[in-house]
């Protein structure tokens, strides 16, 4: 890996769907930073989501997607390695929860809230009550959620709202302590107070864990973001922090899509 401060190095990175002669992403070369949160901003169909499920290939659910470059993950060590390497079930299993996924809808699994959490743990090989109840706990707290639920930890994770569905799942994704997480629109289902909460809770969670977030709001990426990626049809127009492309983008089509000229 060239920089160390990278978690993650996505390097003419192209990818094509199953049956589909035409890529969806081209060429794309992108730095993860680390402990930094990364927007993907961009009109809807232009290839945002799907890099950012390339990042944990679950793209691989489906049989027939097509990787080109290289996407290179950091590991403990210092050392990286090419995750479009991976062929094994365990070892996609690995790398999910090592690069966890928020979607767009909150996904409660149909269970308490206490095992929404405890089921990944104890699959992950964590076998004591104490230490699985402890990391509930904390990681409840990290999500912000743990004063609102501390007293229903036994039921139904469904009947929490919208926005604390969300933060549990985010929960979920932190309980097992992953070098990046991906955030696929998180809060666009949610009302403008969720939306606020979850901002909020991002923003703390990049002092232990680096982020990638595809959003469609743009000031929600200049409001958290620390870097923001611009793409159109497949192609990763522009990269830079994200005071640079809100205030003084270098490439005209960024700076029509920031100012609304086309969308």
């Amino acid at each position: 890996m060239k920089d160390f401060n990278n978690i993650m190095e996505i390097q003419d990175f192209s990818f094509t769907y199953p049956k589909s002669q035409n890529p969806a992403l081209r060429n794309v070369t992108l730095p993860i930073r680390e402990n930094h949160i990364t927007a993907l901003i961009g009109p809807s169909g232009c290839g945002k989501s799907t890099l950012l499920r390339s990042m944990n290939r679950i793209h691989d659910i489906y049989k027939g997607c097509r990787y080109q470059g290289q996407i290179k993950l950091k590991a403990e060590d210092g050392t990286a390695s090419d995750i479009l390497d991976i062929q094994k079930e365990n070892d996609f299993i690995k790398l999910r929860q090592k690069v966890g996924m928020i979607f767009q809808k909150p996904t409660p699994f149909p269970m308490s809230i206490y095992e929404n959490i405890a089921y990944g743990l104890r699959i992950s090989g964590i076998k004591s009550r104490y230490d699985i109840e402890e990391i509930v706990e904390s990681s409840l707290r990290e999500a912000a959620l743990w004063d609102e639920v501390k007293d229903r930890l036994h039921q139904d994770a469904r009947r929490l709202s919208g926005g604390q569905q969300q933060r549990l799942c985010i929960a979920r994704v932190v309980a097992l302590k992953p070098e990046l997480m991906l955030l696929d629109e998180p809060t666009s289902a949610l009302d403008p107070i969720s939306t606020g909460a979850i901002e909020e809770m991002i923003l703390q969670l990049k002092e232990h864990y680096s982020i990638a977030i595809v959003t469609h709001n743009m000031l929600q990426a200049s409001r958290i973001s620390d870097y923001t990626g611009f793409m159109y049809l497949g192609d990763l127009v522009e990269f830079n922090d994200t005071d640079t492309i809100f205030l003084s983008p270098e490439k005209e089509q960024t700076d029509r899509y920031i100012t609304g000229k086309f969308g």
